[in-house]
């Protein structure tokens, strides 16, 4: 393993001496543009990232990927209850695609390698040895500068707004993807998705991810941009089905539909991102009525040494008021990123109060710092306290604390060049009177270190 990362590193230098142009790596990899490459003079590196098939523009293939090592330890794993003694484990994560281009057809095809060493019971999110993370299949019914229509259809990542209610788990070692279709629309200021897929549920083996027939995924996802005033807005409706989901006041088949906005701008000194959402449905005999409000502000002091940006994020996420009753009024955040709360991602997005100030400042053109510092309350006593991918780590039946704790997060980065990237990150859980109550209530400790390589 030290050998091939090794082989990685050397990679990813002689790709930076090399490189003619500067590539952009977009978070959805199928999103990357190499067709800025086709009438370049290219070096053995470019050459494989546009391989044109004939001579037209439009017949093209193109190779790349990722490798990424991440090296955790921490202390009191779920606070002490799980293991009060440190713990060190090396997590891995290999992806490798080839994008071919056939006029009006596209086909993108990616495989993913996640594996675990030293962690003590690794879950499918944790090692999934080999399998096939994405294969579609873009047919394009429109395809100008400032238009676009296309149908897509196969394995497929996602990923929407903020990524608090969809994302591609980028934090956690395996990537999401979803089996299912996708018809998107693209013309100048807005743009809009409507999609039915079933979730993959990873599998810890090789090649053995199979179609998902326990969960449902669809909705529709509109961004406008230029809007007077509030700059951009996203108007969106998901529906997720799920054939048995586990809540701290109810089990069973969950049928739930999300309503939501979000009004944001990420350019400028000023950035903000303001979203609300509202669930309805049932889950067994009860009805949903659940929501969320989050706000996030931030500004950049450009002319201040080291360029500091200091934001605020607060959110109130709602939590079943009442047990026992006909009624449940926890929030499912769906399919957010893993790392929500830092990398490790102790808590999920759900009953939950949280107010997050941070500052990072830009130490040179390769350096940068940052630190966050979050405060947890539970929404409401009555419910228990989850994990981002909505396991219940501790019931809120027989308990009456609700601050849940504190969190202290610094993440020292450097990119290396346009290939090669590492952070340093530790964190700091100051367990509040409610982990006490319901468990142990130790301090929990982390620090990881993360090199990513793409190309």
């Amino acid at each position: 393993m030290k050998t091939i990362f090794r082989l990685w590193l050397l990679l990813g230098f002689l790709l930076s001496s090399n490189a003619q142009q500067k590539p952009l790596f977009q978070k959805l990899r199928y999103d990357d543009d190499v067709t800025y490459l086709k009438d370049s003079s290219r070096n053995w590196y470019e050459k494989i990232k546009y391989i044109p098939l004939s001579r037209n523009e439009k017949y093209f293939t193109s190779f790349g990927g990722e490798a990424r090592l991440q090296y955790t330890n921490t202390v009191n794993d779920k606070w002490g209850d799980e293991s009060d003694e440190g713990d060190g484990y090396l997590l891995s994560r290999y992806l490798l695609h080839a994008d071919v281009h056939l006029g009006i057809f596209r086909t993108f095809f990616e495989l993913q390698s996640s594996l675990a060493s030293s962690k003590i019971d690794p879950s499918p999110v944790d090692e999934n040895q080999l399998d096939v993370h994405q294969a579609f299949l873009d047919i394009d019914f429109i395809r100008k500068e400032k238009q676009q229509l296309t149908l897509r259809f196969g394995r497929q990542e996602m990923m929407y707004g903020s990524q608090r209610l969809v994302a591609v788990r980028e934090g956690p070692n395996s990537r999401l993807a979803f089996d299912g279709v996708k018809l998107f629309y693209k013309k100048e200021n807005w743009q809009t998705d409507a999609f039915f897929t079933h979730p993959v549920a990873n599998i810890s083996g090789t090649f053995n991810d199979s179609f998902n027939e326990n969960a449902q995924f669809w909705g529709s996802y509109t961004v406008l941009h230029k809007v007077p005033f509030i700059q951009n807005i996203d108007l969106y409706y998901l529906g997720l089905w799920k054939s048995r989901a586990v809540f701290n006041d109810a089990v069973g088949e969950e049928n739930r539909q999300s309503i939501g906005t979000r009004i944001w701008k990420n350019k400028g000194n000023w950035k903000y991102d303001f979203e609300g959402v509202y669930q309805f449905g049932k889950i067994n005999q009860k009805t949903i009525s659940a929501w969320t409000l989050s706000s996030f502000a931030c500004y950049t002091f450009e002319n201040i040494k080291f360029s500091p940006e200091i934001g605020l994020k607060t959110e109130i996420i709602s939590g079943d008021k009442t047990s026992g009753d006909a009624h449940l009024e926890t929030f499912n955040p769906l399919y957010p990123r893993g790392a929500y709360f830092g990398l490790v991602a102790l808590i999920g997005p759900s009953n939950l109060i949280d107010i997050h100030p941070s500052i990072s400042l830009t130490l040179s053109e390769k350096w940068g710092l940052g630190i966050d510092y979050d405060i947890f309350w539970r929404q409401t006593r009555s419910d228990g306290l989850y994990a981002p991918n909505m396991q219940l780590l501790y019931s809120g039946k027989n308990t009456t604390e609700r601050f849940i704790g504190s969190q202290l997060i610094s993440n020292l980065d450097y990119t290396a060049n346009d290939f090669l990237a590492f952070t340093l990150e530790s964190g700091w859980f100051n367990a509040g009177p409610f982990l006490k109550e319901a468990g142990t209530g130790k301090d929990y400790f982390y620090a990881a270190l993360t090199a990513q390589f793409k190309f």
